[in-house]
């Protein structure tokens, strides 16, 4: 289906992060925004399963936002490309580096919108620092268990290979359960330690310390911002990270091979929120320009894809008596 046959309403009013796609199907409801292609809400049965944020404002804190054509940050946003140093602009100004790649401030436009499935596009331009052009797409869909999946695409249209990854960034939570009060499990074997300025310095096993959530850990308040990575595969191949509630609700965020890192961040500073915790499926952690690690060689003319998802699971479990 064509952008022009897409039923009314698919569509939502424009608003400060542009036109607006509301997706509905077996009682979930996902609303995507054009501006940096970013999931603004994603519900199951009234149950809020990501932070939601108003129609009136641009993305807070990185919410739901893409990350292309890298992730996390790239330090002083410098980085060489055949032995010549490339100087991207600052976009992180209180610590001088690059981050989040360069479609944040971007609108995505339709290629393909239905009921229940969006798919948009946007354009990675030539400019300071990056002199390749690309072609970033994705597709948000619900399917018919409410589950949502989302598909990342880069298309190389430059002349020459482009050193890529890309990531996104939800918030998660599970209703109006306070997150500190949530357990967060992720079955990743190592963290990456940085220094004050947040890039890489070491990896390190998560064992005997607070960033081991293999067994699963309370968010707590306590602030964290820190890349997790040797996730363990589950018999599909897939990795998984699950938020749950007291009450047994879940939300779990499953990830396909090429999403071989997590981004773990606890904050106070998504508006609303007294704790937030953002659960970032990236391809590559920080500093992947310069470390080369986790990057894709897109060959021109090549497209290259990966896939995450979010599955609700809103029904208390059983307890024993």
């Amino acid at each position: 289906m064509t952008p022009s046959e897409t039923p009314p309403a698919a569509f939502g009013a424009a608003a400060a992060g542009g036109t607006q796609y509301r997706l509905e199907r077996a009682g979930a409801e996902a609303v995507v925004v054009g501006l940096a292609g970013a999931l603004r809400t994603y519900r199951v049965h009234g149950v809020d399963l990501t932070e939601p944020y108003g129609e009136d404002v641009i993305p807070p804190a990185g919410n739901g936002i893409q990350m292309s054509p890298w992730p996390n940050r790239v330090a002083a946003g410098r980085w060489s490309l055949g032995g010549v140093e490339q100087q991207l602009d600052i976009t992180e100004p209180a610590r001088g580096h690059a981050i989040h790649g360069l479609l944040r401030n971007t609108q995505f436009v339709p290629e393909q919108v239905s009921a229940h499935e969006v798919r948009l596009r946007a354009e990675v331009h030539p400019q300071h620092g990056w002199p390749f052009r690309l072609t970033h797409r994705v597709a948000y869909a619900l399917g018919d268990d409410g589950a949502l999946t989302v598909t990342m695409e880069l298309e190389n249209h430059a002349a020459a290979a482009a050193p890529v990854a890309f990531g996104a960034h939800p918030y998660l939570r599970v209703g109006d359960v306070p997150t500190q009060d949530l357990t967060l499990t992720v079955p990743a074997a190592a963290w990456i330690r940085t220094g004050e300025d947040l890039i890489p310095v070491e990896t390190l096993s998560v064992e005997g310390t607070d960033r081991d959530f293999r067994a699963g850990r309370a968010v707590g308040t306590a602030g964290l911002d820190v890349g997790l990575t040797q996730l363990r595969a589950d018999d599909d191949g897939r990795h998984r990270q699950t938020l749950r509630a007291p009450d047994g609700r879940s939300v779990t965020l499953w990830t396909d091979p090429a999403f071989a890192w997590t981004h773990v961040f606890v904050t106070d500073r998504l508006p609303g929120r007294e704790t937030a915790l953002a659960v970032e499926p990236l391809t590559a952690p920080a500093d992947a320009l310069n470390s080369g690690e986790g990057l894709h060689r897109l060959a021109p003319g090549a497209r290259w894809s990966a896939q995450w998802g979010l599955i609700p699971s809103i029904a208390p479990e059983e307890t024993d008596a």
